[in-house]
């Protein structure tokens, strides 16, 4: 446990466990709405934010969520309203940002190459006091709209006509799915690297599928398979003095496969004993109108 002592270490695995809770919390909703590549997009808009924050001498984190929140507001719009250029604007709002980022840090004093690396890629070294507080801060957030509202967020990712119909504010929640995205975006950055963070909130999601059955289930193990990847992501990076990023998303993948594979047999078995319910006539229909969003399939 020698790994717990060097305090860049502490903030690392505490902000870890953050980037693990988070990422999947929130991807959960993306994937729903099939926008898995979402993330990626804000993680290039955020760019911009962190070549400000060095060019005005102020927190890249706070800045690059300032940025990447008025990027994913005007993504969700362009969603929305956007006509048959849609995609043109949001590939000219993706490659902008990064060149943004490119530019401010190239034109600021403290700023360089190797501290863009650490944003894009993730730094455990890199992680300051500051940057937990800002971290946790919003880690906070995302908990809290996700967790809180996830009943109206699971419902309109389902289907926003009949979200629409039931009366909720479906705009609005749109709006908060991609505010809450591009919060998570930059709550993820110190540690997966703003490249790399679209995977960590698709890939556990789309691992815990392949057991699940309901969305409360898919939620909680997600970010089980959430945490525990970036703790040993984390871990063998100390130690095998290795990118975190690519190592926590490396073993997401392995994680997928895993799952994968002992979802092929379970699911042969939960057939046979369908079979056999429905052979002694003892399968009873849901009652009408019982269909809670925690109990919904994914």
């Amino acid at each position: 446990m020698d790994f717990l002592e060097p305090a860049f270490m502490q903030r690392a695995l505490l902000a870890a466990v953050l980037v693990g809770i988070t990422a999947p919390a929130v991807g959960i909703y993306l994937v729903q709405r099939r926008q898995a590549l979402m993330g990626d997009g804000i993680g290039h808009v955020a760019m911009t934010g962190v070549g400000l924050g060095f060019l005005l001498n102020s927190s890249p984190v706070w800045m690059a969520t300032l940025v990447a929140v008025a990027g994913s507001v005007a993504m969700e719009l362009i969603r929305a309203y956007g006509k048959t250029r849609g995609d043109l604007a949001l590939a000219l709002l993706f490659y902008g940002g990064m060149a943004g980022g490119v530019m401010l840090t190239s034109l600021s004093k403290t700023g360089s190459n190797a501290n863009l690396t650490s944003y894009l890629f993730g730094s455990l070294s890199t992680v300051s006091e500051e940057d937990v507080t800002a971290i946790s801060l919003l880690a906070a957030f995302v908990v809290l709209v996700t967790v809180g509202l996830r009943r109206q967020l699971f419902a309109v990712s389902q289907d926003e006509e009949f979200a629409r119909v039931t009366g909720l504010p479906v705009r609005l929640l749109n709006l908060l799915i991609a505010v809450t995205a591009a919060v998570t975006v930059t709550v993820a950055m110190r540690v997966v690297g703003l490249l790399l963070v679209s995977a960590l909130m698709v890939v556990p999601v789309a691992a815990a599928q392949q057991l699940t059955k309901s969305f409360r289930a898919t939620f909680v193990l997600a970010v089980a398979t959430g945490i525990t990847v970036t703790l040993a992501g984390t871990v063998t990076s100390y130690y095998q003095d290795v990118p975190p990023g690519a190592t926590i998303v490396l073993y997401a993948i392995g994680v997928f496969v895993l799952l994968t594979l002992l979802a092929a047999p379970l699911a042969r078995r939960r057939a046979r004993a369908a079979e056999a319910v429905a052979v002694d006539g003892c399968d009873s229909p849901v009652p009408a109108g019982r269909k809670p969003a925690d109990d919904v399939r994914v």
